[in-house]
């Protein structure tokens, strides 16, 4: 495409040579053909030394150097949509292998692409221009929207729901169990796990991430919401829409996480906690069972706290040796002074 062109697409003002462009790449390594963008201070310091063909940047760019820009109001989100443009990856050919096995009363929709080894349902219910990744398993009564995409080993328990153009990274596993036991008569019984779990539009799910089925009612994920590797949504979460959850976090039963909120990675969150509108949880924190994280607060730690209230007492952990050498002293100097007075009193 040519810059005139990929400015008109984004609806933005460009300025400079126009040119086609043969690729995207980073502001330290774009070549004369390529673009890239200045998302902030550190890409504006290294625009100047860039070999970007067209950078897209923001408005208020200053250009010393009369090179080609497309003036965006967010740089990086307008990346995004131009890399999506420009380097779209591969999508299998449209059609059903002959290994895939399909259950009786399935519907699929047009334009579908089955892998390999691939089983279905029966009842299920497939939106067009979905691709279903080789050796993937899908649920009988699984309900799934159009344009998604499922990679290899993707397994999706009966009567999941899923909404349109969700993501699917191999490995995760969509409507298992919740864990939930019951103590009776010196033995666990298994609480049985007859709810469902419903996926909204829009979102992607993580290699090897597990989202369980409600025990009764749903387990839902609000559309939008993007959940990394290694991460687990016990049953009966709520995930709002739009949450980003970075790797390795885990919620418990009940756990409700509001509209917008940012979980970072290695978060532990416990039963029927509550992460309200968005709030961001720092990496590593830990949530107890019952909390409520207010609607914007920044919180760190474990116990999770406000972040200035972590940072403060972060600082006096760090001064911990020099305060303990300090009381060594004072103590010193105390038994020092305790002795002289008992000689002057004999």
């Amino acid at each position: 495409m040519k810059i005139s062109e990929i400015a008109e697409w984004l609806g933005a003002m460009w300025e400079g040579t126009d040119f086609e462009a043969t690729g995207v790449a980073s502001v330290e390594s774009a070549g004369v053909g390529e673009i890239s963008f200045v998302g902030g201070r550190k890409a504006a310091s290294l625009a100047a030394a860039s070999q970007a063909g067209c950078l897209l940047a923001p408005v208020d760019f200053e250009n010393g150097a009369g090179r080609t820009l497309i003036r965006v109001k967010d740089p990086r989100g307008a990346f995004a949509r131009v890399v999506a443009r420009m380097a779209p990856g591969r999508k299998p050919v449209a059609g059903i292998h002959p290994t895939a096995v399909i259950g009786a009363g399935v519907e699929l929709g047009a334009e579908l692409s089955v892998g390999p080894q691939v089983t279905i349902g029966d009842g299920a219910r497939i939106g067009d221009g979905t691709v279903i990744g080789a050796g993937s398993s899908i649920g009988a009564g699984v309900q799934m929207g159009a344009g998604c995409r499922l990679h290899a080993n993707v397994t999706l328990y009966e009567d999941v729901v899923v909404g349109s153009r969700c993501v699917l990274h191999s490995g995760c596993v969509i409507g298992a169990d919740g864990f939930g036991f019951v103590m009776s008569g010196g033995r666990y019984e298994k609480f049985p796990q007859v709810g469902k779990v419903v996926i909204g539009d829009d979102v992607e799910i993580g290699a090897n991430t597990c989202i369980d089925r409600a025990a009764l009612g749903v387990t839902a994920i609000g559309d939008g919401t993007k959940l990394d590797n290694m991460v687990h949504i016990a049953h009966n979460c709520r995930i709002g829409k739009h949450v980003v959850v970075a790797a390795q976090t885990g919620f418990s039963g009940g756990v409700v996480v509001e509209d917008y909120a940012v979980v970072g990675g290695q978060v532990g969150v416990g039963d029927k906690a509550v992460i309200e509108s968005k709030a961001v949880v720092g990496s590593g924190a830990g949530i107890l069972t019952s909390k409520i994280v207010r609607g914007g607060q920044v919180v760190w730690g474990t116990p999770a706290r406000p972040l200035k209230q972590y940072l403060e007492q972060l600082a006096i952990f760090g001064k911990l040796p020099e305060i303990n050498e300090e009381l060594k002293q004072l103590r010193k100097r105390v038994e020092e002074l305790s002795g002289a007075g008992g000689s002057g009193r004999a």
